[in-house]
């Protein structure tokens, strides 16, 4: 059965990694072979000067090493589980050794990034609504109309280092999405709520086909949801029948 997944935060630490997670996520995007860079940079520059602005006011760095760290202390105990998948343990172990020793450099190499005369240029235009027009910005009109894999080789280079912060979350996020499995659950009313502590995730998934969608609130202590269904008039209003979906508590 095809399926809609939601997700939502219950700390700000986990909501700025998916934000940042979505945020890499429209930046490769516009690597795509079959989306032209002339109609999709746009959604790669705000993407890009978005990640940079959160990386600058929030100590992600700090949150993904302890992250990290405390992952590599947890796959060491998993070492010793009977019949555990050694390769596949190994390999994550690995990568998280690795992550860790770069994101530890002093001056991280997303720093670079900053120095860059072009993106400085363009960050300063970009911060203003429609201030990226050709006229505004001759010199993007220029780059644009450069040979398309040679302006794709450019934005792969600019997202390389980045790398350690994509990698760090993907890996951080992966383990956090597998500590629970999906439970199916009916909710009375279309109103679901539940103690929330010791929790990090919620992810929810509803048949594509269903009529109406999630509206989720919580903190570590409790959450709740609420089913709603679209309205032409109101542009929403609450689902009052038995509402069924997928729930993992991670």
């Amino acid at each position: 059965m095809s399926t809609v997944l939601y997700e939502h935060p219950l700390n700000e630490r986990i909501r700025n990694y998916l934000k940042v997670e979505q945020l890499f996520a429209q930046a490769y995007s516009c690597l795509s072979s079959d989306i032209s860079i002339k109609t999709s940079h746009q959604v790669f520059f705000n993407a890009l000067f978005s990640i940079l602005d959160t990386l600058e006011r929030n100590d992600i760095r700090g949150d993904l090493i302890k992250e990290l760290e405390k992952l590599e202390q947890n796959l060491v105990v998993w070492s010793k589980v009977p019949d555990v998948d050694t390769r596949a343990l190994e390999k994550n172990l690995s990568e998280t050794v690795k992550l860790v020793s770069h994101l530890r450099i002093a001056r991280p190499t997303w720093m670079q990034l900053k120095e860059d005369k072009l993106l400085s240029c363009l960050k300063q235009r970009f911060a203003i609504q429609g201030g990226s027009s050709s006229f505004d910005l001759p010199q993007l009109h220029f780059w644009l109309h450069q040979d398309e894999n040679m302006i794709k080789l450019e934005i792969r280079q600019w997202l390389n280092l980045l790398s350690d912060v994509s990698s760090a979350l993907a890996i951080i996020l992966k383990f956090i999405r597998l500590r629970a499995e999906f439970e199916t659950i009916e909710a009375d009313s279309g109103f679901y709520q539940d103690n929330g502590e010791g929790l990090l995730l919620l992810r929810i998934k509803l048949a594509k086909n269903a009529a109406y969608y999630p509206t989720i609130s919580g903190n570590k202590f409790r959450y709740s949801i609420r089913f709603m269904l679209p309205c032409q008039h109101t542009g929403r209003r609450y689902a009052n029948q038995v509402t069924v979906f997928q729930l993992a508590r991670c």
